[in-house]
């Protein structure tokens, strides 16, 4: 299982000593708003848990939990599964953060990681993302990592809107960063 990091994050894949962090994180409910619209129970995050495992086993990726380098502690969550949790599906990039590390630039930083595994060590070929169409702190995280906007679309039981990015747009953008430094 893959651990990802950044100048000031380390992905882990999410187990069960992760538990504490994720519930705290999965029970507020302004986390929760855009995503199930409820706060998760005890019981919701241990069978969260419990699904990411075992995708991480079938798969080889799947849910990361986010601790700030800084301070060890779990600040977020995201993943690099497939949409609808189909494997008939493209792949999708998602993420959540504790309310008290909203706008500082963490969900946006552990995207560009996880952007770069789903791309550079899983070969896809694109990359989705959705939200809840009010929901534009992530949508602004996903035209920052350069996905396009395509529409409203039914998914995970809700209308979302959905963002994609190509392998070839990924490249042109890893190219065009390069350059500018």
């Amino acid at each position: 299982m893959t651990i990802l990091t950044t100048k000031r994050l380390r992905l882990e894949p999410i187990t069960d000593a992760h538990f504490e962090g994720l519930f705290a994180m999965n029970s507020d409910p302004a986390v929760m708003r855009y995503i199930t619209g409820k706060a998760d129970t005890r019981e919701d995050t241990q069978a969260m848990i419990e699904r990411v495992k075992a995708r991480w086993l079938e798969y080889g990726f799947s849910w990361w939990s986010f601790f700030e380098r800084e301070s060890n502690q779990l600040i977020g969550a995201g993943c690099i599964q497939y949409l609808g949790r189909d494997p008939a599906n493209p792949l999708e990039i998602g993420w959540r953060l504790r309310q008290d590390k909203w706008r500082q630039g963490f969900a946006s930083e552990a995207a560009e990681v996880m952007a770069a595994f789903a791309f550079d060590h899983l070969h896809a070929d694109q990359l989705w993302a959705v939200c809840h169409p009010e929901n534009a702190a992530s949508a602004h995280v996903m035209q920052k990592l350069g996905m396009q906007f395509r529409g409203v679309q039914r998914w995970y039981d809700q209308d979302t809107a959905t963002y994609t990015m190509s392998s070839d747009d990924w490249k042109a953008r890893s190219v065009a960063k390069a350059s500018a430094r």
